[in-house]
């Protein structure tokens, strides 16, 4: 397969000038929103297909987490695409600087199984929004979305400037050959490593957006524990913990692990009626190879399973799993988790708690769930992460002034709202100056032959602080007409 064809259709499309007028890309994010509003049944379906999803998790997750993307982007659109003037210096005080937003060209956003409708459209909104031209490739690990994505882009949207690429890790290999503008990640960090050196080849800026263990620190002062454990627990299951920001393990100390361990039993026991693998409420892992990995960390885990354990690798079913005594060596331990298992590991204090996330590669996301203010601003202070959230779990992605991005080997780059427009926007330093005689006559003394005279009014000039006005004001009026004040400026040119 060659994409070269694809590829240089939506740069002609882009050179043409197609994306870049406000009315096009108000049209292109209505056809995208139409078309969520006009299929949501079919969605859903594909995403029960593909995951077993509850409906509310994908109307809640999937099509109206975009479609109210898509709200902001036609909202804010003509403010965030017009140029905007900067402060001026003395330097500039004729001139007429400002920063002018243009789109990168042609982006390329590769999707994620596991929120397979968000994660291909979410970036592709602010792309659009932005002015670019934009190659989608959902996830073939989620075929019935993928599939269906495959159907209705081209059908809503500009088929000369967005298109959907489907299939594998050979046609992601090959698009990656392409001299894209602007690549857009999500998956994991081993092949987010893959996409960097790709990108590197045809030194495209990319955003990576990956994953990492992200910890839970449930500190003792948390005295409304069911309430912790109720949104602790949502982050876990939901989507059966194939989240990128899923809690990947908790750190309390073993009287708060005495207390926790009840109230999540009598919690997933209310939740799913006594019976996960029948419950409409629950989600399965998305293949069995997946599934079969998370098996492989159960059977050679060194700590206790305490709740749960059931596994049903061929029909893809792991029920909610805590395990206790678990420590930095076991097999739960060595990589993300990204699925419904929660090891605890237990420590004495806020500050081994903190030692123990910095010994670690740095995570995605991180959660703390405290009453003592104290040991909140420390954790935040003293730690690392690409978001930090206290006293609730996934939520941080829902508000939109929030930039939602990795540090380290959990990702570079962010998106939502605002941030996700100016993840796909240049941002281009313009100055326009003119060529009348004052504003040359003011700066002549850029130009040789040069006079030494002039030193200490260049010092004054172009430091970044206020000179004194007098100065100016004579210099000015030296040149205005030609008599020896010149001299004086250099006497009162000092800051």
């Amino acid at each position: 397969m060659d994409y070269t064809d694809l590829v240089s259709g939506l740069k002609n499309s882009f050179k043409k000038g197609t994306t870049k007028p406000l009315a096009w890309r108000i049209g292109q994010l209505k056809a995208m929103d139409r078309m969520l509003a006009e299929n949501e049944d079919r969605i859903i379906d594909a995403l029960k297909s593909d995951l077993n999803k509850p409906a509310q998790d994908t109307i809640m997750a999937e099509i109206e987490f975009i479609r109210n993307d898509i709200i902001s982007l036609l909202r804010n659109i003509k403010k965030w695409s017009a140029s905007q003037p900067v402060t001026k210096s003395l330097v500039t005080l004729l001139d007429k600087p400002y920063i002018h937003p243009e789109p990168f060209g042609v982006v390329l956003v590769i999707g994620a199984w596991n929120f397979p409708l968000q994660l291909s459209l979410a970036p592709l909104a602010p792309a659009i929004a932005a002015g670019n031209c934009g190659v989608i490739k959902p996830s073939e690990i989620s075929p019935a979305t993928a599939e269906l994505l495959g159907e209705l882009v081209p059908k809503y949207m500009d088929n000369e400037c967005i298109k959907v690429v489907e299939g594998g890790v050979p046609e992601t290999t090959e698009l990656l050959k392409q001299p894209f503008d602007y690549i857009f990640y999500t998956g994991s960090t081993v092949v987010g490593k893959i996409i960097a050196s790709a990108a590197s080849k045809n030194l495209t800026p990319c955003t990576l957006e990956l994953g990492g263990k992200s910890p839970a620190v449930i500190d003792d002062s948390c005295r409304n524990l069911e309430t912790a454990a109720k949104r602790l627990l949502w982050g876990k299951t939901m989507n059966a913990g194939q989240i990128c920001v899923a809690p990947d393990y908790v750190l309390c100390t073993k009287e708060t692990e005495a207390k926790l361990i009840p109230v999540i039993k009598k919690l997933l026991n209310d939740w799913f009626t006594g019976n996960v693998e029948e419950s409409a409420c629950y989600c399965r892992i998305v293949t069995t190879r997946h599934a079969e990995r998370l098996n492989g960390m159960l059977q050679s885990t060194a700590g206790n399973i305490v709740i749960g354990g059931k596994i049903d690798v061929d029909n893809k079913f792991l029920e909610p799993t805590v395990i206790t005594g678990v420590t930095l060596q076991d097999s739960t331990m060595q990589e993300e988790i990204f699925g419904p298992i929660l090891p605890i590991i237990n420590i004495k204090d806020i500050d081994e708690a903190i030692d123990l996330i910095n010994s670690r590669d740095k995570p995605l996301a991180m959660y703390v769930f405290s009453e003592n203010q104290k040991s909140i601003r420390k954790l935040r202070d003293n730690t690392s992460s690409g978001g930090f959230t206290v006293n609730e779990t996934i939520l941080q992605l829902s508000v939109e002034e929030l930039p939602f991005g990795g540090v380290g080997s959990s990702g570079m780059g962010a998106y939502h709202g605002k941030h996700g427009f100016d993840t796909f926007t240049h941002y281009k330093p313009v100055l326009e100056k003119n060529l009348g005689w004052l504003g040359e006559k003011l700066a002549e003394f850029r130009y040789p032959p040069y006079n030494p005279r002039n030193i200490n009014f260049i010092k004054a000039l172009i430091k970044n602080r206020e000179m004194p006005s007098f100065a100016f004001l004579n210099y000015l009026l030296s040149l205005a007409v030609g008599t020896g004040l010149g001299i004086l400026y250099t006497k009162y040119a000092t800051v």
